[in-house]
């Protein structure tokens, strides 16, 4: 009987060594090195480049009264609050045509900007608003400011020219550049 209790009591304590088997444990650091970011893009081409904003002049009424643009809708990115500023890439649109010697057509007092939309959580800087058209310049104007930083910040604008009946025909371009920048 003493054989028998003592081959169960080794079963048992030969059960319970194998019921607690060894173990290790390891540890990692993991960090976020995050890096402030910001992203301008034009909604219609998923790039810093926007279509080409084609603004006809082809009747008497278009030049007394100018001309507008749809909306064009851009997107900030950013990890951080923002704004944007405005500007021409010239004082002077750079003509093509057939007159010689080129004209010279001013951009300030011939192309305006007009703010259809703002969903950034910025404020619209003056002179720029969202009921009329303020002057566009070659020297960058702020056009909103304090923005929230998050991933789809959107903000649209139209364009409105008005150069009169000064100008003889032919194409008069300028690039507007937009420059997002964190605060």
């Amino acid at each position: 009987m003493k054989k028998v209790i003592a081959i169960i009591a080794l079963g048992i304590t030969g059960f319970a060594a194998k019921a607690q088997s060894p173990s290790s444990t390891a540890t990692q650091t993991v960090n976020l090195n995050l890096s402030n970011a910001i992203e301008l893009t034009f909604t219609g081409s998923g790039s810093a480049t926007g279509a080409a904003v084609n603004l006809a002049f082809n009747t008497v009424n278009d030049y007394a009264n100018g001309v507008t643009s749809a909306n064009q809708e851009l997107r900030v990115r950013s990890n951080r609050r923002f704004g944007v500023t405005v500007r021409t890439n010239n004082a002077n649109f750079t003509y093509t045509g057939s007159v010689s010697p080129a004209p010279v057509m001013p951009v300030s007092g011939v192309l305006g900007l007009k703010v259809g939309s703002n969903s950034t959580g910025g404020a619209i800087a003056s002179p720029f608003s969202t009921t009329a058209y303020a002057g566009l310049t070659s020297a960058a104007q702020n056009l909103l400011t304090n923005a929230n930083n998050g991933g789809n910040q959107l903000f649209s604008v139209s364009y409105e020219a008005q150069p009169g009946f000064t100008y003889p025909a032919g194409t008069y371009t300028v690039d507007v550049v937009y420059t997002a920048t964190q605060l």
